[in-house]
């Protein structure tokens, strides 16, 4: 049968289509390239990204839980002068890629690709001259002339093997927090981005803003002395909104049809396999172990980015989770209602060790006897308690930054300046920079990497709950718990790999 997709400019056949996705995984680096090298003979624009084969090596990741495939291309990233727009390309178009899509309007939107047609309905209408897409191979497969950056924003257990092809195909890249579903995922990413040259950026939008600057000015400073202790807490899995409310549940047992207007088995991409069933998408995925990384990985990579910052914390020597899991059906499929977890940081340079502890499912700390009466929590943020003083702050790259006690704040002089701004804390567009001058993006994976680490530590921990796990970030793996590494590096289903 031949049909003419809504999602494609050309035709294809229902079979065929589906029978070359597992090949192309493995084929569109070696299709780029030569493309790359191809297109040399007749020049289409001088902003093209080239992939050489003179510059090709092999990376070392230095990862001993499992060996990796990663880019064996050296990318050489072309210059975009300051005045010309880049084309972006945007993969999982129907969520929170609208607000990336609008933040980078000053640029040419060029490609769309999402495997749910009703969810992207509405970017496709505000891009009606892009190309659509529903598989992001394809979209590399034929549009790697046309574009110099990719904004990625699909669901997390998605993230990696997206990035690694837009990173091959040497486009600089804009991704989603949390950077990907698995700690060795995320340790590879940011690898391969270091490789190639590439700019990134991952979507914790917070680290662009000037608050998140003042509160590392702050500790610079001395402002709040000596800092051992930080509490975050947040919300989510229940906080009562679409975005937030997580279901907590064993696996469904009916198997509804899938609709016809999405793509099921792009969906799933290399997780395990399993029937369709509306609880899994558009939003509610999050929940789930094998799609999701809960209320941490959700927003653990805003309300700690702060603390990790301006603490210098680095990686954890030890973490232990306890979670509201009870019940093994639902323990082994989702997250649990609530958790608490505590991070263990050594001693940094002339920093103290530090305690970081987690509070989600609605559960906070204990409220600091420095609030004045009647003062109560947010449902998302942080407390930074030093000897001398106390930073308290909302969810998104320290937002509502205040200093407590209040008593302080008369006499508080703020310190100066000295960490550069980002122009309106603009996160998107601050990439975008990077892209055209070279100079990295406030969250580059050289940061948003080993943050995301950080937090999917704490996710591990949330699996094995209540015991004690030692980290060991040098070689990705758990030095005391055998069986959490076995959970580092999930295993992908047939056709589908880094």
């Amino acid at each position: 049968m031949v049909m003419q997709a809504p999602w494609r400019s050309e035709y294809v056949t229902e079979d065929s289509e589906r029978g070359v996705r597992n090949a192309r995984t493995a084929a569109v680096a070696d299709q780029c390239a030569r493309a790359a090298r191809e297109s040399d003979m007749s020049p289409i624009s001088r902003r093209r990204f080239l992939l050489t084969s003179s510059g090709a090596v092999a990376l070392t990741t230095g990862l001993s839980a499992a060996a990796a495939r990663v880019n064996t291309a050296r990318v050489v990233p072309g210059r975009v002068s300051p005045n010309e727009r880049l084309n972006i390309a945007a993969i999982g178009v129907g969520g929170i890629c609208r607000s990336n899509l609008r933040a980078c309007a000053s640029e040419n939107i060029v490609a769309l690709c999402d495997v749910d047609d009703v969810r992207a309905a509405e970017t496709y209408q505000k891009f009606p001259k892009a190309k659509r897409y529903r598989d992001f191979r394809v979209l590399l497969d034929k549009e790697h002339r046309n574009i110099d950056a990719v904004i990625v924003a699909t669901p997390d257990h998605t993230h990696a093997v997206i990035a690694m092809a837009v990173m091959r195909a040497g486009k600089h890249l804009y991704c989603q927090k949390p950077l990907a579903h698995s700690i060795h995922e995320v340790r590879t990413l940011t690898e391969t981005a270091r490789e190639t040259g590439i700019q990134t950026q991952m979507g914790n939008q917070g680290h662009s803003s000037n608050e998140i600057r003042r509160l590392r000015e702050w500790v610079q400073a001395g402002v709040l002395g000596q800092v051992r202790e930080v509490y975050a807490w947040s919300d989510r899995p229940v906080g009562g909104d679409p975005w937030s409310d997580f279901p907590i549940m064993a696996r469904p047992k009916d198997t509804p049809p899938v609709p016809e207007t999405l793509d099921w088995d792009l969906w799933l991409g290399p997780a395990r396999e399993r029937p369709y069933h509306p609880i899994y998408c558009p939003t509610t995925w999050r929940g789930f172990w094998d799609f999701g990384t809960g209320a941490l990985g959700d927003m653990g990579c805003h309300i700690l980015d702060p603390a990790f910052w301006a603490l210098d914390l680095g990686q954890p020597e030890t973490v232990q989770a306890t979670t509201t899991h009870w019940e093994p059906e639902v323990s082994e499929e989702t997250f649990p209602r609530a958790s608490i977890i505590r991070y263990r940081f050594p001693a940094r340079g002339e920093m103290p060790p530090v305690t970081v502890t987690w509070f989600d499912g609605r559960l906070k700390p204990p409220i600091p006897e420095t609030f004045e009466p009647g003062r109560t929590l947010g449902s998302n943020g942080a407390l930074l308690i030093g000897d001398r003083a106390t930073a308290i702050h909302g969810s998104h790259g320290a937002g509502d930054l205040e200093l407590l006690p209040v008593s302080q704040r008369e006499s508080f002089q703020e310190p100066p300046e000295t960490l550069p701004r980002v122009k309106d804390g603009a996160h998107e567009q601050d990439w975008v920079r990077a892209c055209k001058d070279g100079k990295p993006a406030s969250s580059s994976f050289d940061y948003g990497g080993p943050l995301t680490e950080m937090v999917l530590i704490g996710v591990l921990a949330m699996r094995l709950q209540d015991r004690v796990l030692a980290w060991d970030p040098e070689n990705l793996r758990v030095a005391n718990v055998e069986e959490a590494n076995a959970l580092l590096n999930p295993v992908y289903r047939e056709g589908w790999s880094l």
